[in-house]
C-alpha cells in the first residue's frame, strides 16, 4: 500500500503514539492518523503490522515501522542532524538516551501493573511481582526527578533546546500518572518539568486522557506495549 503521507496508527492515550505524533508535528511533517485501539481494532491494525500493536507508522511507500523508537530514528534521519531532536554525539546524546531509557522503563513497568490489574483476577495477582514493578517505577522516577532538580534554571533536560528526552519523559510520566494512577508529589522537580511540557500547544494537541482497555478478547492484553 502507498499513501500520500505517513499514516500513524494509534490512540493518543498511548504515550508511545503521542511521542511519535509530537515529533512529527515539531518536524513539520504532515501525517494522517488512524485512531485505532489495539483492543477494539486489533484485526485492522494487524493488516498493517504483524504484531498488531500501536503505534504503527505506515510510510508513503508502504513500508511499515512497528516500534516507536524506530519511528523516531527514521524521522531524525529524514530531517537531518541539524533538526533532529536527539543530540548527534557525545555526552549530550548519552544523557538524552539515558533519560529516555529511564522513562521507557518506568512506563513499561506501569503498563504491566495496569494489565495485571485489568486482565487477571485479584486472587491470581502476584503481590511480590507487582511490588517489584512499583519499586522499579519509583526508582526511575526518583532518578528523573534528581536530573530535573540538577537542571533547575534550564528549560530543557539536555542542552538548550527540546529533545526526545523531554518528549519521552513528559509523555511517559503523564501516561503512568493517569494509568496507575500515581501522585507525583514525591517527585516535585519532575512534576514541574512535565507540567511545563504538557502546557505546550503541541503536547495539548496530541493528548487524550487515559482510557483503560476493556478485556473483551485475548488480543487486548497486547495493548500499548510498543
Amino acid at each position: 500500500m502507498t499513501a500520500a503521507r505517513p499514516i500513524l496508527i494509534g490512540m493518543y492515550d498511548s504515550s508511545y503514539t503521542r511521542r511519535v505524533a509530537i515529533a512529527l508535528s515539531l518536524y513539520g511533517l504532515p501525517f494522517e492518523r488512524r485512531a485505532w485501539s489495539v483492543g477494539k481494532d486489533f484485526d485492522r491494525i494487524s493488516q498493517y503490522s504483524p504484531l498488531g500493536r500501536a503505534p504503527t507508522l505506515v510510510l508513503e511507500d508502504g513500508e511499515v515501522l512497528t516500534e516507536s523508537a524506530m519511528m523516531l530514528d527514521y524521522l531524525d534521519q529524514l530531517v537531518g542532524p541539524q533538526r533532529a531532536l536527539l543530540p548527534a554525539t557525545g555526552l549530550a546524546r548519552r544523557d538524552a538516551l539515558r533519560l529516555i531509557a529511564l522513562a521507557t522503563g518506568a512506563i513499561d513497568k506501569a503498563v504491566l501493573i495496569v494489565l495485571e490489574r485489568i486482565f487477571r483476577p485479584v486472587e491470581m495477582h502476584s503481590e511480590a511481582w507487582l511490588s517489584r514493578c512499583r519499586i522499579q517505577v519509583d526508582g526511575a522516577l526518583h532518578e528523573l526527578d534528581r536530573h530535573c532538580t540538577a537542571r533547575a534554571g534550564h528549560d530543557w533536560l539536555v542542552g538548550d533546546a527540546m529533545t526526545h528526552a523531554d518528549i519521552a519523559v513528559a509523555c511517559f510520566t503523564t501516561h503512568l500518572r493517569e494509568s496507575l494512577p500515581l501522585e507525583l508529589a514525591p517527585y516535585p522537580a519532575l512534576r514541574t518539568h512535565v507540567d511545563r511540557c504538557e502546557a505546550l500547544p503541541v503536547f495539548r494537541q496530541h493528548y487524550a486522557p487515559f482510557d483503560a482497555p476493556v478485556p473483551a478478547s485475548d488480543h487486548d492484553a497486547q495493548a500499548t506495549v510498543a
